[in-house]
C-alpha cells in the first residue's frame, strides 16, 4: 500500500476515528484504526465490538491495500507532524510515514484479525444536526455514570412521526429535550425508541453538530440492535442498551401554580458564589419570597455564605435544599436571558417535590423551547 494525503485532512481523520476508542481493552487489536486505500481515496475504521466510528478522504494512492496500525499513536504522530504531504507506504510488517523532514516506522497489526465493522441498515430519518448537537449537550449530563445500573447510563431516544425525544435521568433529576424529526416516506405514528449509550452519543453530537443534517438508522440484526449516525461521510455506530428504561415522562406535572422567574446568568454566578463554603455533596438553601430568592449555604463552622438575587414569585412562598451542581447543570441548558423554577406538590406538605426548570423568553413570558429539566430536592432540615 502506499498513498500521499493532505496532513490536516489525515489527522482529523485518524482523531475521529479512535476518539470513541476504550482507553484499556483486553484485546490489543480492537485498539487498531484500519486504513483501506482505494482508487476512490481512503476509508479509516475503529471498532471495539459495542461502537464503531469510519470515515472517507481523499488520498492520491499509488497502491491500493489494506493496514491495521495502533490508532492512539498514529493520531499522536498525524496531530505533529509538520506543515507537507503525508506519505505512507507499507513493506512486509512495517509502516513507513513520512512528512517533510520526519520520519517514523510503525508495526502493523494482523488485518485478518480484525472484526468486521457493522453494516448499516435503512435509513430510519433525518434531524438538523445543530439542534441535535444542542439536545445532546443539554439531556446527555443527567445521564447517570454509575455502570451498576446500565440502562441509566444511556440516552433515550424516542422517535414519533415529526418528533425526536432525548430523555436521560440518574435516578435525582430528569432531562427532556424533543427536536425535529424527518422520518421520509417512512414515516410512522408509531413510537420507536433506542437506548443510546451518553458518552457515544456526547462525541456524536460534538463531532457531527456542524454537519447540516445527521442521518439516523436503527437496525437489528442476530438479536444485536444498532444505532448509526451519518454525516459528512463519517459514522458511527453504537449497540443499543438492552433493558427498560424508567417512565420518567409521568415526573412531569402538567401545570405549575408556584414557581419564581429570574436572571439565568445571575442565579449561575450567585450559585457558584455561595457554594464555594461547602462541603462535598451538602446542598444550597434556596428561599423563594415575594422579596426576591436568598440562597444560604453553610458550610464548616469556618465559613457560611448567603446571597439575595431578584425574582419574580408567583404563588406561595417556598424554600428548597439543592444540589448546587445538578442546580447548574440544568441552568446552564437554559438557552434564555431568564429561567423558571416551578415547585411542584407532594402528598406530605412539609416535603417539597421536585422542582422544575425551564427557559423563559423575558421575565413575564415563558420559552417556547422545549428543553425540562426535573430535579428532587433535598429534604430540608427544619
Amino acid at each position: 500500500m502506499k498513498f500521499q494525503v493532505n496532513r490536516d485532512v489525515f489527522s482529523e481523520a485518524v482523531s475521529f476515528a479512535v476518539k470513541l476508542l476504550p482507553q484499556r481493552t483486553t484485546l490489543p487489536i480492537l485498539s487498531g484504526v484500519l486504513i483501506q486505500a482505494s482508487d476512490s481515496g481512503l476509508v479509516l475504521s475503529s471498532f471495539d465490538y459495542e461502537v464503531s466510528s469510519q470515515t472517507e478522504i481523499q488520498a492520491d494512492v499509488e497502491e491500493p491495500g489494506t493496514v491495521l496500525v495502533s490508532g492512539r499513536l498514529l493520531a499522536e504522530i498525524a496531530g505533529r507532524l509538520p506543515n507537507a504531504p503525508v506519505r505512507i507506504a507499507t513493506e512486509e510488517s512495517r509502516i513507513s510515514v513520512t512528512c517533510g523532514s520526519a520520519s517514523f516506522t510503525l508495526l502493523s497489526m494482523p488485518v485478518e484479525e480484525y472484526p468486521s465493522i457493522p453494516e448499516i441498515g435503512e435509513q430510519t430519518g433525518v434531524v438538523p444536526a445543530d439542534e441535535f448537537s444542542a439536545a445532546v449537550a443539554q439531556v446527555a449530563v443527567a445521564a447517570s455514570r454509575d455502570d451498576v445500573t446500565p440502562v441509566i447510563t444511556g440516552v433515550q431516544l424516542e422517535v414519533r412521526e415529526n418528533s425526536l425525544s432525548l430523555v436521560a435521568t440518574d435516578r435525582y433529576r430528569v432531562a427532556i429535550r424533543e427536536i425535529a424529526w424527518d422520518g421520509g416516506a417512512v414515516a410512522s405514528e408509531e413510537t420507536h425508541t433506542a437506548l443510546v449509550p451518553a458518552r457515544t452519543l456526547q462525541e456524536v453530537g460534538k463531532t457531527l453538530g456542524h454537519s447540516g443534517t445527521i442521518t439516523v438508522a436503527i437496525t437489528s440484526r442476530d438479536d444485536r440492535e444498532l444505532i448509526a449516525f451519518s454525516a459528512d461521510k463519517k459514522t458511527v455506530t453504537s449497540l443499543l442498551i438492552k433493558g427498560n428504561f424508567p417512565p420518567v415522562r409521568r415526573l412531569f406535572p402538567e401545570t405549575v401554580d408556584n414557581y419564581a422567574v429570574m436572571n439565568t446568568a445571575d442565579l449561575i454566578e450567585a450559585t457558584r458564589r455561595v457554594a464555594l463554603v461547602l462541603e462535598r455533596e451538602a446542598a444550597l438553601r434556596y428561599s423563594f419570597s415575594a422579596d426576591g430568592l436568598t440562597l444560604e449555604a453553610i458550610g464548616s463552622e469556618q465559613a457560611q455564605a448567603s446571597e439575595s438575587i431578584d425574582a419574580i414569585l408567583t404563588g406561595d412562598d417556598t424554600v428548597v435544599s439543592l444540589k448546587p451542581q445538578f442546580l447548574l447543570d440544568g441552568l446552564s441548558a437554559v438557552p434564555s436571558e431568564f429561567v423558571r423554577i416551578s415547585f411542584t406538590k407532594t402528598e406530605n406538605p412539609n416535603k417539597p417535590g421536585p422542582v422544575l426548570i425551564t427557559s423563559q423568553t423575558s421575565r413575564e413570558q415563558a420559552g417556547n423551547d422545549s428543553y425540562r429539566y426535573l430535579l428532587q430536592p433535598n429534604l430540608l432540615l427544619r
